[in-house]
């Protein structure tokens, strides 16, 4: 007996989707985007491997602590080129989100303290 298509050829849209836990949508804006290259089958349809879904959590990671899609396209390059000597490159890209994440976590902690206090503060108000 023959393996399923799916498991022998990768995933589909929609199974790659669902496992790496974002829409479809998502998966085709990263292509339009230059982020992702999947394979195709003959007749066309995408076809996902699981170096692809490890890279799709590499996207979703930098999307979801706010790298903007120009500079994810740039590392995405980088990464693409597979080659050692855009090693140094790539760690600058990441040393210089890290901080814009640190930056904003510092941000939002003020924010939270804040919010924390007006809490308090209603609370003090509604004992009395």
């Amino acid at each position: 007996m023959s393996q399923p298509t799916a498991a022998r050829d990768g995933l589909s849209v929609g199974e790659a989707a669902r496992e790496a836990g974002v829409s479809i949508d998502t998966l085709r804006y990263y292509e339009r985007e230059h982020l992702l290259r999947t394979e195709r089958t003959p007749s066309g349809h995408r076809r996902y491997s699981p170096g692809d879904l490890e890279w799709i959590a590499v996207l979703t990671c930098l999307r979801e602590t706010g790298m903007p899609i120009r500079r994810m396209r740039e590392f995405a390059t980088l990464v693409g080129e597979d080659d050692d000597a855009t090693i140094g490159a790539r760690i600058d890209l990441l040393a210089e989100h890290r901080e814009d994440v640190l930056r904003r976590i510092r941000e939002l902690e003020a924010n939270l303290a804040h919010v924390e206090g007006k809490i308090a503060y209603y609370r003090g108000r509604s004992a009395g």
